[in-house]
C-alpha cells in the first residue's frame, strides 16, 4: 500500500525538525558553543597578558629589594635623595592652586 503524499511531506518536515534541533537546540545552541569558545579564547589572552603584567612586576619587586642599583636610582628619582658628597640640587614648585597658598 502506498502513503499519501502528506505523509511523505510530514515526515521530512519531522526529519528536518529533528535535524535542526540536534544542530540548534538543547541547552546550547551551535551558536551559544561558538561565543563561549570566542569569549574562552578572549579571556585566555586577557589572562596571559595579566599573568605577563604579574611577572615583570614580581621581577620588578625582586630588584627593588635586592638591588642597589635600582635602589639609589629610585632614591634619587623618587625623593632627590643624593650619595656622599656629592652637589645638592633644589626644585622649587608653584604653590598648589588648590591650596591658595
Amino acid at each position: 500500500m502506498r502513503k499519501p503524499p502528506w505523509a511523505r511531506v510530514a515526515l521530512l518536515l519531522f526529519l528536518g525538525g529533528a535535524l535542526y534541533f540536534a544542530i540548534q537546540g538543547g541547552e546550547y545552541s551551535t551558536a551559544d558553543i561558538v561565543r563561549q569558545f570566542v569569549a574562552k579564547r578572549r579571556m585566555q589572552a586577557e589572562v596571559d597578558s595579566l599573568q605577563r603584567l604579574v611577572d615583570s612586576l614580581g621581577k620588578m619587586l625582586e630588584a627593588i629589594e635586592t638591588d642597589p642599583a635600582v635602589q639609589e636610582r629610585i632614591a634619587r628619582e623618587e625623593f632627590g635623595m643624593v650619595r656622599g658628597e656629592k652637589e645638592l640640587l633644589y626644585r622649587f614648585a608653584e604653590p598648589d592652586s588648590a591650596s591658595g597658598r
